[in-house]
């Protein structure tokens, strides 16, 4: 079975469909085929970041991008400082 996908557009309209227009989620799920727990994601998706709900394409949200980036940093620094360690040691076995 493939993972169905839905355009951010469709994600938003379905989310309309119960907080504008009165349907009930259930009954937005029944029309649209869809789970309820994955329509009431998307309607806590756009409640908690209206903007930058539903990025797709894969891109990240914003923080999530930052974060990304601040971990590879983090990795890149602890390789230099365990280099930096080697090397120190190497050094002082060299001058006893």
């Amino acid at each position: 079975m493939t993972r169905r996908k839905f355009s951010r557009e469709f994600k938003i309209e379905a989310v309309k469909l119960v907080t504008e227009r009165g349907v009930t989620v259930a009954q937005a799920c029944r029309d649209l085929d869809l789970a309820e727990s994955v329509l009431r994601r998307w309607m806590r998706e756009v409640t908690v970041a209206p903007a930058t709900a539903f990025p797709g394409n894969g891109q990240q949200r914003p923080e999530l991008a930052e974060i990304a980036a601040l971990k590879k940093e983090v990795a890149k620094l602890k390789a230099e400082r365990d280099i930096l360690k080697k090397a120190a040691a190497y050094f002082a076995r060299e001058a006893t």
